[in-house]
């Protein structure tokens, strides 16, 4: 398996023309008379993610041949409107860290994490505007709505240990998949592309946002704090029932599962982390989510290979490998 750097360096290098580009205007686009915003937009901006959508748009968009000029914009839109959602995610969480960094709630306060989620919205839906792109506007708006959908359906359905796999995929679909979603597919709209065209390209994102997520997920579970930034087991410490957890619950005996369920259910204690995870991969849970995760990995790969072979699907390639195999 190839290292991470090493990765990284494989898919990005194809555009990384564009990548510099989208680096270069973030940092305009996000300027602001105001010395909280501007401290606020630097300390993000100096522990940046792996621009995983960004670079997902713009290959995707070179693969398929549906090139734009306003395709930074739309990037540019998307990444806003992700890390708006983090800002916010933050705060629901009370986490203190992400990616190794402290988060802005923890640096400052719950209501600047909040206010600076909703500026990125607002920044989103300007740069959107100046694209001219009716389609491309409804796509992303929609997709905001279905991802805060999504993230309430998980709230919901916190302790609820007897989610289905059928309701996960749902949810998950919505709050990540669906970003990806759009990003595979807004050159198409840019470029006015069949409706078949795009939804192909749609399903693409969708596949493997579905797959990012279930890797996300097993990251959680079996991670290493020091590489992910941040702490292991969070989601069963909130009552999340994620893939691994809900098959092997589904494959448990009726007394081994009430045990479980009785741990996870009391708020799991650090204590008890490492039996609950034992159970997990005692029953297959860790197995079955990342053959999963491959399996959505290579649905949605199968959709770019009439496209043709070139570097730019041989980079999706190894986004695809990466989402699964990643370790933070």
């Amino acid at each position: 398996m190839l290292t991470e750097d090493k990765t990284l360096r494989q898919f990005f290098d194809p555009v990384r023309v564009d990548l510099n580009r989208f680096d270069k205007l973030i940092g305009k686009h996000l300027r602001a008379d105001s010395a909280l915003i501007q401290s606020v937009v630097e300390h993000l901006l100096e522990k940046r993610g792996k621009r995983i959508r960004p670079t997902f748009l713009f290959l995707t968009a070179r693969c398929s041949g549906m090139n734009h000029a306003d395709m930074i914009s739309a990037a540019l839109a998307i990444e806003l409107i992700h890390t708006a959602t983090l800002l916010h995610d933050d705060v629901i969480d009370e986490a203190d860290t992400r990616r190794g960094h402290k988060t802005v709630n923890s640096k400052w306060n719950n209501l600047i994490s909040i206010l600076m989620g909703d500026f990125f919205f607002a920044k989103s839906f300007r740069l959107l505007v100046s694209t001219k792109c009716p389609e491309l506007m409804e796509r992303v708006s929609k997709t905001t709505e279905i991802v805060s959908f999504g993230e309430l359906r998980q709230i919901e359905e916190c302790g609820n240990f007897d989610l289905s796999e059928d309701t996960y995929l749902d949810i998950i679909s919505a709050k990540t998949a669906s970003l990806f979603s759009t990003s595979a597919v807004s050159g198409a709209l840019l470029n006015n592309a069949s409706s078949r065209e795009v939804n192909r390209l749609s399903s693409f994102g969708e596949n493997v946002g579905i797959s990012f997520q279930i890797a996300d997920d097993l990251l959680d579970l079996i991670g290493d704090t020091k590489k992910i930034g941040k702490q292991v087991g969070s989601d069963l410490m909130q009552g999340k029932a994620t893939l691994p957890l809900i098959f092997s619950l589904k494959k448990s005996s009726r007394k081994i599962r009430d045990e479980i369920t009785g741990i996870l259910s009391n708020g799991t204690k650090k204590s008890e982390y490492r039996k609950v995870i034992d159970f997990i991969m005692d029953y297959g849970g860790i197995e079955y989510a990342r053959s999963r995760a491959e399996q959505f990995g290579e649905n949605g790969l199968k959709l770019l290979r009439k496209y043709g072979a070139s570097k730019y699907y041989t980079a999706l390639e190894n986004v695809v490998n990466f989402t699964i195999n990643r370790e933070n």
